[in-house]
């Protein structure tokens, strides 16, 4: 489908959207929806009933989704929410993607519209229930009208309308158009959890045969004929700028249409992919090092540990951490750990889709985790009124943090690269996998260092902990985001300390899925265990004991070791290992059996998973998110790390030397879900932080030696 048919499609779409009760709304089909038919005329007309309710002429219900779907599943978990309250059957359910507007579709834990957090069910959970009661009570009040006969006597199952007494039914379809002139109750009733008949339920999700069977639109699908394709030539070194530039060889590419230099670096535009690039790689730039980040990874990593001698900011202090450390007879342990910055490797890269429209207005196709942030930044550059400015959000490739960027720097650069154009012609801008990983934006390098006391009676009595990292929300005091999952321990120890130190660099950073909690939970999960193991203690039951005030730790941590058979006798040459994270909400607790692999790395063969995450709306993505949590986050323990060279000059480049957890490394995942009623917390991120320690927990109990520095496998350090 080329942008034009999607352009067309979608105002099709709009000029049969109907009535939005109480809103103002304009809603636009995304590339998505278009390819799923979603237009006016014939049956396919849809009503809108809200701002996230449409029903068609079919009966099918469309959930316009407030958050973007890049693989973790809001367009079916808020379907659910939806489907629930209305009594629609699942068969009938549809979603696409908002418009951008931070008012109507705001996160309200965010109060602008953007996805991330795992906060896609937990702030929707009521809102889209209510949407979908409300839009249930417009139809029967339409039914009765329609019928003459009394609300109280119509019943609604599976998506049939129904009034028993004079056998009148029908489909939701016949009924829509009268439904959108009732008036919407204010407060709907919503049903008590045991009426619950979908939420809970393992139902298919909803963008699944589009993207298996290829007909699921991304952004980098998206093309005309004459579109331009524009790349960026970035410098090797964070915080460079073009000094000059000699665009001639470029120039001479076949295809390559014009050559202009933005804040960014120097834009390349082509009538072809391949024209881009060799066009780019024509290029001779004169790069400006002198606010550049020129030292090493080894040189960050020695002028972090100098910050361990230091007076921190403050995130937690109780009790007396230096008496403790001075009574006699205690046991002390010290431990200093460093993580290295990672990129977050979507499977597609960041991308963007420029088209002006016949009245001058512009219409942008992306990847939006923050749609509205990214509107207002493209309209400021482009030199448009936001009203004139279209973000059409399209299925990601992922994101992992990478698209949540306050400021929308990308955008930044997609803008600046469009607006140096004579604006004729489509733009498509695009990253390849070697501006992914090179681009920044990293989970920052972290330092921790690790001080441990244990008395006589092989109590833990004193934890100190210090952080060295960048704040990733570039705070100047405590940024909650660098101590969150220590400062706030689970385990009962009397005296704690947790410092945190801020440093800069030029290298810009961000956060990644799980953000704090990707090191503060390996930190804090090695640490107690190899305290534990200190004074001889079985890191399940020795954790259960600090674990009094925290029973849905204990009950993930007593379920995952239920299911592992803990202390069960382990085939030889395999050993065991644990770790508990509560993150965004969710409780999660993983064991994991490994083995030395026949290259001396650890080899993970079993993961046990359970998860506590309150309501479950669908165990189906649940465990697939437990699933690619457990296998984004065991690639990064035993892989991964960006490193800068000698002189700063950025080393890695593509998964030859940044890679992925291959398929036959994954492990087999057995996820449990903990029954809970209360409110549903996130799962696209708690799945990660365990595996990590849980691995390297495993790993110093086989081989006798502690991880204190990761990835584990092929460290690269300059």
């Amino acid at each position: 489908m080329t942008l034009q048919q999607i352009s067309t499609t979608r105002r099709a779409f709009l000029a049969g959207s109907g009535l939005v009760i109480g809103l103002a709304l304009t809603p636009r089909l995304s590339a998505f929806a278009a390819t799923k038919g979603v237009q006016a005329g014939g049956e396919d007309a849809l009503t809108a009933l809200n701002a996230f309710v449409k029903i068609g002429a079919d009966d099918t219900v469309t959930v316009l989704s407030k958050h973007i779907e890049f693989g973790q599943g809001p367009f079916t978990g808020l379907a659910t929410l939806v489907a629930e309250e209305l009594d629609a059957d699942w068969s009938q359910m549809r979603a696409v993607h908002s418009p951008a507007d931070d008012k109507v579709y705001a996160n309200l834990a965010f109060g602008l519209q953007g996805t991330g957090g795992s906060t896609s069910i937990g702030n929707s959970y009521e809102q889209l229930r209510k949407a979908g009661a409300t839009a249930r009570a417009m139809l029967v009040a339409a039914a009765a009208e329609e019928w003459g006969v009394p609300v109280g006597e119509i019943t609604v199952e599976k998506g049939r309308i129904k009034h028993a007494a004079s056998g009148k039914e029908s489909g939701f379809g016949a009924l829509t158009v009268k439904a959108a002139t009732q008036t919407p109750p204010e407060n709907p009733k919503l049903k008590d959890p045991s009426q619950f008949v979908l939420i809970g339920q393992e139902l298919p999700k909803l963008d699944t045969i589009g993207k298996t069977n290829g007909t699921a639109i991304f952004t980098l699908d998206i093309a005309t004929d004459d579109m331009l394709i524009a790349v960026v030539a970035h410098p090797d070194h964070f915080g460079a700028s073009v000094k000059s530039f000699d665009d001639s060889e470029a120039r001479k590419v076949k295809g390559v249409i014009d050559v202009k230099q933005v804040p960014q670096g120097v834009a390349v535009y082509a009538d072809n992919t391949f024209a881009a690039l060799k066009g780019r790689d024509s290029l001779k730039i004169e790069w400006d090092l002198s606010k550049a980040e020129t030292r090493s990874s080894k040189a960050l990593e020695a002028d972090y540990a100098k910050n361990f001698a230091e007076k921190g900011l403050e995130a937690t202090n109780n009790g007396d951490v230096q008496a403790a450390f001075s009574k006699d007879g205690v046991q002390t342990l010290e431990a200093e750990l460093v993580f290295p910055f990672l990129a977050h490797a979507p499977m597609e890269p960041l991308d963007a889709v420029f088209m002006k429209a016949a009245d001058g207005s512009l219409d942008i196709y992306t990847g939006a985790q923050f749609p509205g942030m990214d509107l207002a930044t493209a309209a400021k550059i482009v030199g448009l009124d936001p009203s004139k400015v279209r973000v059409n959000t399209q299925l990601t490739g992922g994101s992992f943090g990478r698209k949540a960027q306050f400021g929308s720097p990308y955008m930044q650069e997609a803008a600046a690269v469009y607006a140096a154009t004579d604006r004729t012609r489509p733009v498509k801008h695009m990253w390849t996998r070697e501006d992914d990983i090179r681009g920044g934006y990293y989970r920052p390098m972290y330092a921790h260092k690790m001080r441990g006391a244990i008395d006589a009676e092989g109590r833990i009595t004193a934890w100190d902990q210090v952080i060295v990292g960048q704040s990733i929300m570039g705070k100047a005091d405590l940024d909650e985001t660098s101590v969150e999952g220590a400062s706030n321990l689970p385990y009962v120890i009397p005296n704690l300390r947790v410092t945190s130190h801020n440093v800069e660099l030029a290298v810009p950073p961000l956060w990644w899925r799980s953000v704090g909690h990707t090191h503060t939970g390996f930190a804090v999960e090695t640490f107690v265990d190899e305290l534990l193991q200190k004074v001889g203690k079985d890191p399940v039951e020795g954790r259960l004991a600090l674990l009094t005030n925290e029973p849905r730790h204990m009950g993930t941590l007593k379920k995952v070791a239920e299911m592992a058979d803990w202390g069960s006798t382990v085939p030889d040459g395999r050993s065991r290992g644990v770790a508990v994270v509560r993150s965004f909400g969710t409780y999660v607790a993983q064991i994991v059996e490994i083995s030395a692999g026949d290259d001396g790395a650890p080899r993970v063969h079993k993961v046990w998973c359970a998860v506590d995450c309150g309501v479950a709306i669908n165990p189906n993505v649940i465990k697939a998110q437990m699933e690619g949590g457990i296998g984004y986050g065991l690639g990064a323990v035993l892989f991964d790390a960006v490193t800068l060279g000698e002189g700063g000059k950025i080393v890695q480049s593509n998964f030859h030397d940044y890679r992925s957890l291959r398929i036959n490394e994954m492990p087999a995942v057995d996820v449990a879900i903990i029954a809970s009623t209360e409110k549903p917390t996130g799962v696209g991120e708690p799945g990660v932080p365990p595996i990590g320690p849980a691995v390297a927990n495993a790993w110093r109990r086989l081989t006798g030696s502690p991880v204190r520095r990761l990835p584990i496998v092929n460290v690269v350090t300059s």
